[in-house]
């Protein structure tokens, strides 16, 4: 960072945000005593060994050994940055970043989102507002939308002409730049820059925090391409983004399932019928970055695509995709469409009630896969049976090791006939990769490890009235410990996560962070522990301080000074 993150508004950003409530959204977490526990979502397991703690606000795994802050978990959770995650627990708790934060060159691109923001507001105004957007309007209200559903996406119109953006927001080259950036112009060959989307309906695409990051835009009549997307950009990745999650979410507070569709269209119609759980990828096929999103949303995930030969295989697709995905409680299923027929003309057709009823009939994946394969094979023969049980069996091997996939080889077996060996779980975790000791023991622990865990874990402790020239103890680790005095000495309501998120060397973090769930065995005696502690810290080193004075020289030959040093001594001991 060019400028730091001030501190103490990080401190008061831990402070006010719950890690339980942070985490349970993300990862369903059960009530263990003081603390709760689940599954570990960063690596597989049958037994939960990843603990949140609310008094610490930190979370802890004893099987992989992942922990962090809450800042930590939605970095590692969402594959956030250091600034994104600071910028979405404020978005949270309705604070303001200190204005005088700047991030490394490269890093900062809210000039990006705030541009964006602009132009979606300019194709907004311009839907309402431009000679030729009546035609638009009546185009969108021959489609069905109404003018809540339209507020609700804020769709808008790129109206004709080549550079309405570039005169509006291009008035000098850093914008003309951040246009070309974010891919609202472009340039052909023979220089010439003009606007990308030119006489367009204008769907624009929000990040999970709702910022605009990028626009769909579709012609209103015959024309080519139909559709046409923003580029890749620094803020904008087809390959990660949904149309449409951002608002599924904002209209459910808990969603049951969602469906996944495939334009933006289909996506606007099915809300104007207040069907609001529904997302389309974004001109791409379905990618495992798309699923993690979704699953952390929901358990159940619905593909919707045509019933013909191509939208069958897509579904194939999303289903090799899925696979590796499928923990227990985790669904998917997979609905086919009549022909000729997509979510926007169907619904239309049927109404909600009887869509909802297509939905609700949807394949599950274990039906989908099965079905499929029978079609590739001759089940009453068997070679067919055979053929079969070879082709299952290396997708079964995607599955994670689990409930679900122990009765999908099942499912296998009754239709083969015969038991079928399933290779190992593909996403089992690397055997080279070591599984970390479940718990820190204290036995062990040397006596200034064991001081800083209980400042640590007990903040409280710090109001101890410690033994006079603690701070004069030479033992490793004197430091860390005298910061982390100072440190609740000036925040007295600080908590274990902000003491160790405070740490800005990151090995030292790493360790502050184990010590954090180090078993210490502390009822309510953590003050009394530390300046036992220290005492006898104190103790050990004016011992050894007193035989080295008394090796180093003769009392009949000591100075003065050196034996009223000795006398000091002796009176501590």
């Amino acid at each position: 960072m060019a400028g730091k993150i001030p501190q103490q508004f990080i401190d008061e950003l831990l402070s006010r945000t719950d890690i339980i409530e942070l985490i349970d959204r993300r990862v369903p977490l059960k009530k263990a005593g003081r603390e709760y526990q689940a599954c570990c979502p960063f690596h597989d397991e049958k037994t939960p060994s990843f603990t949140v703690s609310p008094t610490k606000q930190f979370y802890h795994c004893f099987g992989c050994g992942a922990h962090g802050t809450a800042i930590g978990f939605l970095m590692e959770y969402e594959r956030l940055s250091f600034p994104e995650a600071i910028e979405e627990l404020a978005t949270q708790q309705g604070l303001e970043i200190p204005r005088e934060i700047t991030f490394e060159q490269g890093q900062d691109h809210r000039p990006l989102y705030t541009l964006l923001e602009q132009v979606a507001a300019f194709y907004h105004e311009q839907l309402h507002t431009h000679p030729d957007s009546r035609r638009i309007r009546d185009y969108l209200a021959g489609r069905g939308l109404g003018e809540q559903v339209i507020e609700t996406f804020d769709i808008g119109f790129a109206p004709p002409g080549w550079d309405n953006v570039l005169a509006r927001f291009g008035r000098n080259d850093p914008s003309r730049c951040q246009l070309a950036e974010t891919g609202l112009t472009t340039t052909n060959e023979k220089g010439r820059t003009y606007d990308r989307l030119r006489d367009r309906i204008i769907f624009p695409i929000h990040d999970g925090r709702g910022r605009v990051i990028g626009f769909g835009g579709r012609l209103p009549g015959d024309g080519k391409p139909k559709y046409l997307n923003s580029p890749e950009t620094p803020v904008f990745h087809k390959g990660r983004e949904l149309y449409g999650l951002y608002q599924a979410r904002q209209a459910h507070r808990q969603l049951e399932y969602i469906l996944v569709v495939e334009g933006y269209m289909d996506v606007v119609a099915l809300a104007q019928y207040e069907i609001h759980n529904t997302v389309a990828t974004l001109g791409t096929a379905t990618t495992t970055e798309h699923l993690n999103k979704l699953y952390r949303a929901c358990n159940e995930v619905v593909f919707c695509f045509d019933g013909d030969r191509a939208g069958r295989a897509a579904a194939w697709k999303a289903l090799e995709t899925a696979l590796p995905l499928m923990k227990d409680g985790r669904q998917a299923r997979f609905l086919f469409l009549p022909e000729g027929e997509d979510p926007d003309t169907l619904v239309h057709k049927i109404g909600r009630r009887a869509f909802l009823d297509e939905i609700a009939r949807a394949l599950p994946l274990s039906e989908f896969l099965f079905a499929r394969l029978e079609t590739q094979t001759d089940m009453n023969s068997i070679d067919g049976r055979a053929r079969m049980a070879e082709l299952a069996r290396s997708l079964l091997a995607r599955l994670p090791t689990g409930t679900f996939r122990t009765m999908m080889e099942q499912a296998l077996t009754e239709r083969v006939g015969v038991p079928v060996t399933v290779p190992a779980s593909e996403t089992a975790p690397s055997a080279s990769r070591p599984v970390r000791a479940r718990r820190h023991k204290p036995a062990g622990m040397p006596p200034m490890r064991r001081a800083i865990a209980l400042l640590l874990q007990h903040p409280e402790a710090a109001r101890a009235e410690l033994p006079e020239g603690w701070e004069t103890l030479r033992t490793p680790g004197i430091e860390v410990l005298s910061e982390l005095l100072e440190r609740i000495h000036t925040c007295p309501d600080t908590h274990s996560a902000a003491l160790v998120e405070a740490t800005a060397d990151e090995r030292l973090r790493g360790i502050l962070a184990q010590l954090t769930v180090a078993e210490l065995a502390v009822q309510d005696d953590a003050p009394e522990q530390l300046v036992g502690i220290l005492r006898r810290l104190l103790e050990k080193q004016r011992a050894k301080q007193r035989e080295a004075l008394l090796k180093s020289t003769c009392i009949s030959t000591m100075s003065e000074e050196e034996k009223q040093r000795l006398r000091k001594l002796c009176r501590r001991s």
